[in-house]
């Protein structure tokens, strides 16, 4: 604290030409060293004497906790349920909570920007809001953090200011792509995502809240690797035992399908019994995948031990499908999705729509979906982690557009799939990297935007902001119970 407030006499005594300094120190602040999740707030000040409480807590995920830091987040949260997915510094959010009631106290924490996306808004916050009555006065939306230690990495942050009260002005601070710029916003409520909007939070969602095509999981091996080859595997495998061709299939990968990169499976659903006995290295994998099952300590894996020769998990789609990878760099305007025949499996680092018309695919490529992607979605690092049943579940598509809006979509998303294919060489990677994206594809991307946009509304959208906060507004319709309006009493004449 004394290292900020002499930077600050520094940054006066430059802006206004006159030396200020308070060195030496002449005075001390308390300090107390300790465990903040264990220390008593009250005893180290009451509440009733405190103003505001700042902080940086630690930013620790669900993975990177230590064997004390889970202690501490049991000692915190208890056996409230579905705790246990959130971030470290939650703790701080429901340690203050318990401070501040009753007060007019000001609380403003940095904290991880996970906090507002994925599934932890909706653990959190409506602990914080039903519980303990919080509001959200002010906040920083995502903006990456630069640390000034040597070597460390940024990480992308948020700043939440909120208290046991409410206030009429609140503040919503948004951060253009350049870091620097900041648009200043008045809101009359500040949602859990950091938007205008409500105080409603997404929850895991079994089927679309609007009428659209399932999205599914892809095929999961469970195999030990020993059903997926190589580029160079598949070609050994051929060349000892060239009746093996029918038996391999190109296998959907995330990471092979942006990349541009080759992987094969051996899918050997439907293959006669005799086919498999009769290939050595066939037979051979099929058997060290029944021993790999078999050997597990799961009861669930031990019973697929009795189909080796199958993947684990069969959901391949019968007919032509949209392939959609789990996980795509942050940096990309949109996530790249593909049309693909029955031929090709999908493994389940993917999700696939089957009948999924062209409208379907524009709609999921556009910029409105993807604003709705980076803004709820859970994060691996800081890419994006798309989810069935938090994200593509929870998206409310338009409604009902009109026959002329549709077709206008489906041409444009046609125009997106013939730009690509101006560029054979090109791995999706490289067209969708925003330093390299082809100025056709930028061209009929921003076309397939605007004819999607005009399904919502007429009115263009302003950013990605406006984006977010008419979805979720839409998302509160959709969900709104149907409320019965009381019958009015007949007046007796």
């Amino acid at each position: 604290m004394w290292l900020m407030d002499h930077q600050m006499n520094i940054r006066l005594s430059e802006a206004f030409g006159q030396y200020f300094i308070r060195l030496p120190l002449k005075k001390s602040p308390t300090v107390v060293c300790g465990n903040a999740l264990r220390q008593d707030w009250g005893k180290v000040l009451p509440s009733q004497k405190c103003s505001y409480v700042l902080g940086n807590p630690p930013f620790v995920g669900k993975k990177a906790r230590d064997a004390q830091q889970q202690v501490d987040m049991n000692l915190v949260f208890g056996d409230v349920k579905g705790t246990g997915v959130l971030d470290y510094v939650c703790c701080w959010y429901l340690i203050a909570a318990r401070y501040i009631q009753n007060t007019r106290i000001t609380v403003g924490f940095v904290s991880t920007n996970s906090v507002t996306q994925g599934e932890q808004p909706g653990i959190l916050w409506p602990l914080l809001f039903r519980h303990f009555g919080l509001k959200i006065h002010f906040a920083h939306r995502t903006f990456a953090w630069e640390s000034e230690a040597r070597g460390q990495a940024h990480v992308h942050v948020v700043i939440i200011g909120f208290g046991a009260f409410d206030v009429a002005s609140k503040r919503i601070y948004d951060y253009e792509s350049d870091g620097e710029t900041v648009l200043v916003v008045a809101a009359q409520n500040i949602s859990p995502y950091l938007i205008e909007g409500g105080d409603t939070v997404l929850q895991n969602r079994e089927q679309p809240i609007s009428s659209v095509p399932e999205i599914q999981f892809g095929n999961m091996p469970n195999d030990d690797g020993n059903l997926i080859l190589s580029d160079d595997g598949k070609r050994q495998l051929l060349s000892d035992a060239p009746e093996a061709e029918g038996l391999v299939r190109p296998l959907l990968s995330a990471h092979e399908y942006l990349h541009g990169e080759k992987r094969w499976c051996l899918w050997l659903k439907d293959t006669p019994p005799q086919v498999i006995r009769r290939i050595g290295e066939v037979r051979r994998r099929v058997e060290a995948v029944r021993a790999y099952r078999a050997a597990s300590r799961r009861e669930a894996t031990q019973r697929l031990a009795a189909y080796p020769a199958l993947f684990g998990e069969i959901r391949q789609p019968a007919g032509p499908y949209v392939l959609v990878p789990r996980h795509s760099s942050e940096t990309r305007r949109y996530i790249p999705l593909s049309y693909f025949e029955p031929y090709y499996i999908v493994s389940d680092s993917c999700l696939f729509l089957a009948n999924a018309s062209l409208y379907h695919f524009g709609v999921l490529t556009s910029a409105i979906h993807i604003a709705w992607v980076r803004t709820v979605c859970g994060r691996i690092k800081s890419d994006y982690r798309y989810s069935a049943k938090l994200v593509y579940n929870n998206f409310p598509w338009p409604e009902v557009p009109a026959v002329k809006q549709q077709t206008a979509v489906e041409a444009a998303a046609q125009a997106v799939l013939n730009a690509r294919e101006k560029f054979p060489g090109a791995t999706l990677a490289d067209l969708y990297d925003p330093l390299a994206m082809p100025p056709a594809l930028v061209k009929t991307h921003a076309e397939l935007d605007r004819a999607v946009e005009l399904c919502y509304r007429p009115q263009p959208f302003e950013n990605e902001r406006q984006r977010v906060e008419y979805l979720f507004g839409l998302y509160e319709k959709l969900v709104a119970p149907l409320i019965v309006p009381a019958k009015k009493k007949r007046r007796k004449s």
